[in-house]
C-alpha cells in the first residue's frame, strides 16, 4: 500500500474518532508526556477539519511557556513559528489552517505536531508536503527537539511507509496512551 492509500485509510478512522468524541482526555495526557515544564518554547498547532485538539493542553502550558503555531511560508520549506497566546487575534493562513496575526518568529525545542497515520516505530505520516520532515530535519540539526505526534488511536498503522528524508517522532500521544523512544529523538 503506498503513502496515498496510507492516508486516506487513516483519514477516514481519524474522522469516525472525531465524530466519536474520542479526545475526551487526550490533552492530558500530552500534558502529562510533554512534563512540568517552565520558560520552554513549545510549538502546538490550530486543529483542522479532524484533527485532535490540542488547544487545551496549549493553554495549560502558555501560563509558564511561550506558545507558538506553524505558519507555512511556502511550498518545499521548513515551517517557521509565530508565538501564539489565547487571546492572540488569529487569521487564515495557507491551508486553512489559522495562524496569529502578528508576534515574534520562536524557535520551539518542544513540538506537538499533527498527523494522519503513526505506527508504533514512531513514523508519521503526514499531509505530504514534507513541512515537519523538513522542520524537524533543520532543528534537530541545531540541538536538541522533542517531537510529540498527537492523533486518535485510531489513526495507528500496522506500517506507515517512510523514505530517508522522513523524521521519527519521540513519541505519540493518543486519547488511550503514549508511545514513546526511550532513546529520545529519532
Amino acid at each position: 500500500m503506498d503513502k496515498s492509500a496510507h492516508r486516506t485509510r487513516a483519514f477516514a478512522a481519524r474522522k469516525s474518532a472525531f465524530e466519536a468524541g474520542l479526545g475526551a482526555g487526550a490533552a492530558d495526557r500530552l500534558l502529562a508526556e510533554i512534563g512540568p515544564v517552565s520558560g520552554a518554547v513549545v510549538a502546538g498547532y490550530m486543529a483542522m477539519r479532524t484533527e485532535i485538539d490540542p488547544l487545551p493542553a496549549m493553554e495549560a502550558l502558555s501560563r509558564n511557556n511561550r506558545i507558538c503555531v506553524p505558519v507555512i511560508e511556502a511550498a518545499g520549506q521548513p515551517l517557521k513559528f509565530r508565538e501564539w497566546r489565547p487571546d492572540a487575534e488569529m487569521v487564515d493562513g495557507p491551508f486553512g489552517a489559522r495562524v496569529p496575526a502578528g508576534g515574534d518568529w520562536l524557535t520551539p525545542g518542544i513540538l506537538i505536531v499533527p498527523l494522519v497515520a503513526f505506527d508504533r516505530r514512531l513514523n508519521r505520516l503526514g499531509y505530504g508536503g514534507g513541512f515537519y520532515d523538513r522542520t524537524l530535519a533543520g532543528l534537530r540539526a541545531a540541538g536538541p527537539v522533542r517531537a510529540i505526534g498527537f492523533a486518535f488511536a485510531a489513526q495507528e498503522l500496522p506500517e506507515v511507509p517512510t523514505e530517508p528524508t522522513d523524521q521519527r517522532l519521540d513519541a505519540v500521544v493518543t486519547e488511550t496512551g503514549t508511545l514513546a523512544d526511550p532513546l529520545g529523538s529519532a
